[in-house]
Parts: C-alpha cells; sequence; structure tokens
C-alpha cells in the first residue's frame, strides 16, 4: 500500500468535475489497489473521508471511515468502510444542521457549514453494483462533505459567514466552548 499525497485548495484538479467511473474500472484489480491506497491515507493523515480528486485522481470515487477514537470528530460514533463509486445524493429531509467542518485539502482550518440532516446516496459499490443508503447526522455532513470534492467543490464554497471560518488552533481556543 501507499500513502499519497494530499492536494491542497488551488490544485486545480480540486475544481474539477470528476469523471465517472465505469463498471469494467471498479472491477479491474488496479482499482482494489486505488481504494486500499486511499483508505491507508485516509487514515494516516486522520481523515474520515477522502475523495479521489484530493489525491490528484480525477474520478467519482470515495471512501469514509468515521472511526471510534477520531481526534477531529470525538463525539462521533464508528462508521463501516464506505466506498463509493459515482454517487449521487438526494436529499431526503430539507430541515439543516450546522457542523464545524475541516478538510484535508484545506490544512489548518474549519468552517461552520450548514447541510441537510437526512440524505440518500445511491452508488456503485467494489462489485459494481447498485447500492443505496441513507445517511443521517453527522455521517450526512461527512458523505455530503466527500460527495461534494467530486463536483470540485470545497467546504468552504458553502460558508454563509466567513467570519465563522477559522485556523484550528483559534477554533479550540474560541469557539469550542460554544459547542
Amino acid at each position: 500500500m501507499a500513502i499519497h499525497e494530499i492536494l491542497h485548495m488551488g490544485h486545480p484538479v480540486l475544481r474539477q468535475v470528476a469523471e465517472k467511473v465505469s463498471p469494467k474500472e471498479i472491477l479491474d484489480p488496479s482499482m482494489k489497489d486505488l481504494i486500499s491506497n486511499m483508505a491507508e491515507t485516509m487514515k494516516e493523515k486522520q481523515g474520515i473521508g477522502l475523495a479521489a480528486p484530493q489525491i490528484g485522481v480525477s474520478k467519482k470515487i470515495v471512501v469514509i471511515k468515521v472511526p471510534l477514537d477520531s481526534e477531529r470528530y470525538p463525539d462521533s460514533e464508528e462508521s463501516p468502510l464506505f466506498v463509493l463509486f459515482n454517487p449521487v445524493v438526494t436529499i431526503l429531509d430539507e430541515e439543516i444542521q450546522g457542523c464545524w467542518e475541516g478538510c484535508l485539502s484545506v490544512p489548518n482550518l474549519k468552517g461552520y457549514v450548514e447541510r441537510p440532516q437526512k440524505i440518500q446516496v445511491d452508488f456503485l459499490d467494489q462489485s459494481a453494483q447498485e447500492q443505496r443508503f441513507i445517511a443521517e447526522g453527522f455521517l450526512a455532513i461527512v458523505f455530503q462533505h466527500e460527495l461534494d470534492h467530486l463536483d470540485g467543490i470545497i467546504y468552504i464554497d458553502k460558508l454563509k459567514d466567513t467570519r465563522l471560518l477559522a485556523y484550528c488552533d483559534e477554533y479550540d481556543r474560541y469557539f469550542t466552548e460554544d459547542e
């Protein structure tokens, strides 16, 4: 397995709409290596999600795994490893929830983003089979954040108030008491 470099905001690949992945590509043995490398990179960098464009691969591929002991999101619940190809989101509940989000491609910053609280995600799995998953709460935020990367969107694009964008040290100092 290989740990990939994470592209940072400003790299043009992060602003591209990623290409769909064909079933043939999903089933190609090299895809298993890419997925393993993405999962390992996400874990090494202490992320909870990683989209292929973040490592320079402009394909509609996302891995998500919320660990039990996430340092960045200590109140989150553990999730299984999700591997999604060509995911599509449908909003199931228009009620909005807010969360301080961070991103491996925007290091050392957090911003307060509001997103729908319940979504449906349709995608192809590692066997190129159609799947559907319903995500609520924090996990819905994670899915929406990562899937935005596939459309060239970074969470800072979703900020309603740029005064709620902070360096992580300042966030820890000034914003955590309010939560």
